[in-house]
């Protein structure tokens, strides 16, 4: 896990106190405890949760005030999630993206961001049982299909309400959140096919950076046009994405982890499995300017039962890589060309610690646009709707 981020010489900031929003938060909340106790936040112990709970992973963004009254029990609460890195087998607290000194809701507090399994979501409602967080919020901010699939099981096992929100719009107002609050957070890639000498460089947004467009890889793709804050459309997108990936790289090569995934392909050779136009011309097809090493037809070396006997689990997991990053990249490329837009945004967890695809992004799109389009990516990933989703309740008015 990367170190946390040196924090600047900042003072604090002064935050005027300002009455909870009692519409979510300072209010009887109508729901019963399996034993039959009525459930009540004081509002001087408000914690904030956004969650976003996707196919592949949940994501979660904990805003911890530094509010004086604290009971015992949400003492317990911030101590049990500042105490780990990780969480049981795939519970990973990002203190590298952590963001102190934050001013919401008109408290000072620091945002924390948190990721799991969703596969392990029944697991993670027994460790809050079992740890007797009793003071886990009793209202929660959610976002994402699983914000429905999973609403029964919060209020059934932990007595928690679920305040569903718009996945595309809580994504689109995270980003425009941390691009405006957390420095660099918005970067491209410099000579992204030359592995050796490829670097990250900061790039501003600006305040008015419309219209763009975001590329939000998860399980599956979706494209949304962004003409402002409040006025953006889905354009596209595909079936194919970040579950493809892990899903396929399971069955190819047994790796039972994104991350497990990743590191297999880092050591992979895809060339070894795919047919490259190289493979077809003996070289490059200068017609249409396709070099030797691009890719002709992914997995096209595998038709023959000789070279599949000689394939290698990494080479494999490198292949699907690929394969997928460059379907992406492609329909990313005509969108933004249909849309005439020449800023893309890539989010999503499939790009957490997977510098290859990010890298194969940046290239496809300068490329094949002819320099028109840019990659442009954030260092905060997959969070976005997780905060999004809180930020119209926490402080409506930062994001104007």
């Amino acid at each position: 896990m990367a170190e946390l981020l040196a924090e600047s010489p900042v003072t604090e900031p002064q935050c005027r106190l300002e009455s909870i929003n009692s519409s979510l938060y300072g209010q009887l909340i109508s729901p019963t405890s399996k034993k039959g106790a009525s459930i009540f936040v004081q509002p001087s112990a408000i914690q904030w949760f956004g969650v976003d709970i996707g196919g592949t992973l949940v994501k979660c963004v904990y805003f911890e005030t530094q509010c004086q009254g604290d009971g015992e029990g949400v003492r317990a609460l911030k101590t049990f999630l500042k105490s780990s890195l990780k969480y049981g087998s795939s519970g990973i607290r990002d203190q590298r993206l952590e963001m102190p000194r934050q001013c919401l809701g008109g408290q000072s507090g620091t945002l924390h961001f948190i990721k799991f399994a969703t596969s392990r979501m029944h697991g993670f409602f027994d460790m809050v049982t079992k740890n007797g967080l009793g003071s886990f919020p009793k209202v929660v901010c959610a976002t994402g299909g699983g914000a429905f699939k999973f609403e029964n099981d919060f209020r059934e096992v932990l007595g928690v309400e679920l305040k569903k929100h718009d996945e595309m719009g809580s994504l689109i107002r995270g980003i425009h959140y941390l691009c405006k609050h957390y420095t660099n957070e918005c970067y491209y890639w410099e000579n992204p096919k030359e592995e050796s000498i490829s670097n990250t460089v900061p790039f501003q947004l600006g305040p008015d950076p419309y219209p763009y467009i975001v590329v939000n890889i998860g399980s599956g793709v979706s494209i949304l046009l962004v003409e402002s804050m409040d006025k953006f459309k889905r354009i596209g997108g595909t079936s194919v994405g970040g579950g493809t990936f892990l899903g396929l790289c399971g069955l190819l090569t047994d790796v039972d982890s994104f991350e497990a995934a990743i590191a297999l392909a880092e050591r992979g050779d895809s060339t070894l499995v795919d047919k490259m136009v190289g493979d077809i011309y003996g070289g490059g097809y200068e017609k249409f300017g396709l070099d030797a090493d691009v890719v002709a037809s992914s997995f096209g070396r595998m038709v023959n039962p000789e070279l599949r006997k000689q394939a290698k689990p990494e080479d494999l997991a490198k292949a699907t890589l690929v394969t997928i990053t460059n379907n992406i990249g492609a329909i990313a490329r005509m969108c933004a060309s249909s849309s005439g837009v020449e800023r893309v945004v890539f989010v999503g967890n499939y790009l957490c610690g997977n510098e290859m695809s990010m890298r194969m992004l940046a290239y496809a799109m300068e490329f094949w646009s002819q320099g028109t389009i840019k990659a442009l990516f954030l260092q905060h990933e997959g969070y976005f709707g997780a905060l999004g989703c809180m930020l119209p309740h926490l402080d409506p008015g930062v994001l104007k």
